[in-house]
């Protein structure tokens, strides 16, 4: 850890203590006080967390929102469930918050959901993708970030026009993995009535999928998909071409591919991967290279993934929310009231444009189409890799609400 701090430098250290599980401040009455936990294991991912801390706590030198201070707890989890539900019930009981912003990974996100709705406690998630997170009909859950019923669209679409539809899925037993493969599954199932090449699941600890890799191989796919977490997209693709799996198979993988240690780790293998993400550095809005001279200016990175900014992006929508939640009272006897305002403000926010391609929505009733408010994906690819990586937009699509959600 010693080597994280000095590598991630001193702006970090409060998110790395509290990510240690140095006390927080004693709770106080009159303030707004925000969960925040994610995956904070690499160096970007202290990032995220620090600058969803960062952005939060800004308002206090303003004097706050509609006069109320505000309190960040920030917590990792590892991308570890059992870290997660420890963490919730932490905010929940120990800190008394009024809102939770977490996980990074599907894997936590999922049971958190669950703690969230039976303590009423409002949860917005920045990064999650699995499709089941806000099919579970939560009144209490919000979610930035794009659902993979959206993202596999956009990738199988344009790989079944552009590659073919012969394809072998290789994924990990990551939450958001499994949602990237089986919803590229039934995308293929329902729009080409193709069935898959090829279907195996991993531990997302494993270090050698050759096996599968070679298999699969044999085969002579059209598209190779990876699902998994930033290693074992790494080394899944590594290993492909290891085992002679020719370029000529397009690789497309997770959202979790657009992390910067994916390119950095795989090399030259990542050149050609497909991904789809909400967000590119690529992006030649003025709001976004705003976004991206800011981060590599304050947190030194050269490229700022989409969790980056998904993370920011929250951040933004919560002050927006919190504004307009203008009958808190703050206090002991107020706080279940105080967190049902914060949760029917966040269902107030409509057509919020920022650094996502589209707009975000929410509205108040708990189904997918009003809590999954970024519609908008883009699909992206590696023409380099390494630490200098470089990519480039393919395209960008939005969806109605009730895509890919079964017709009852």
């Amino acid at each position: 850890m010693n080597r994280i701090i000095l590598k991630a430098g001193c702006a970090l250290i409060p998110a790395i203590l509290m990510a240690l599980g140095a006390v927080a401040p004693a709770s106080a009455e009159g303030t707004i006080r925000i969960g925040i936990t994610l995956r904070m294991l690499v160096e970007n991912g202290l990032k995220y967390g620090q600058m969803a801390k960062d952005e939060l706590d800004a308002v206090n030198a303003t004097g706050g929102i509609n006069g109320n201070k505000i309190e960040t707890i920030l917590l990792d989890d590892e991308c570890k469930p059992d870290k997660g539900v420890a963490n919730v019930n932490r905010f929940i009981h120990q800190n008394k918050v009024h809102l939770i912003m977490g996980s990074t990974c599907s894997s936590v996100s999922l049971p958190m959901v669950d703690i969230a709705t039976k303590e009423e406690v409002p949860q917005i998630i920045p990064h999650s993708t699995n499709s089941s997170i806000t099919q579970k009909g939560s009144a209490w859950v919000f979610r930035t970030s794009v659902s993979e019923r959206f993202y596999s669209a956009v990738h199988a679409k344009y790989l079944a026009e552009n590659a073919g539809k012969k394809v072998a899925y290789l994924y990990t037993n990551d939450g958001a993995a499994i949602s990237f493969a089986r919803d590229y599954m039934t995308y293929m199932r329902n729009t080409y009535s193709v069935e898959p090449l090829y279907e195996a699941q991993m531990q997302e600890t494993d270090l050698d999928f050759r096996s599968h890799l070679l298999k699969i191989k044999s085969l002579n796919p059209d598209v190779l998909a990876i699902g998994g977490q930033i290693d074992a997209i790494a080394r899944i693709a590594q290993q492909s071409y290891e085992i002679g799996i020719p370029s000529k198979v397009r690789r497309v993988s997770a959202s979790a591919a657009s992390n910067a240690p994916v390119p950095e780790l795989a090399g030259d293998a990542v050149k050609g991967l497909i991904f789809a993400a909400a967000f590119s550095c690529t992006d030649e809005r003025p709001v976004a290279q705003k976004f991206v001279k800011m981060v590599q200016e304050k947190y030194k990175v050269r490229c700022p993934d989409h969790d980056f900014s998904q993370a920011y992006e929250t951040a933004q929508i919560v002050k927006l929310a919190l504004s307009r939640a203008k009958d808190l009272k703050l206090t002991d006897a107020s706080l279940a009231a105080d967190r049902k305002a914060i949760r029917d403000a966040l269902a107030t926010i409509k057509d919020y444009q920022g650094l996502a391609s589209g707009p975000i929505n929410f509205c108040a009733d708990a189904t997918p189409q009003c809590r999954d408010g970024n519609r908008t994906g883009i699909l992206v690819e590696y023409t380099k890799g390494g630490k200098d990586y470089a990519m480039r937009v393919l395209a960008s699509v939005s969806f109605e609400p009730d895509f890919g959600l079964v017709k009852k």
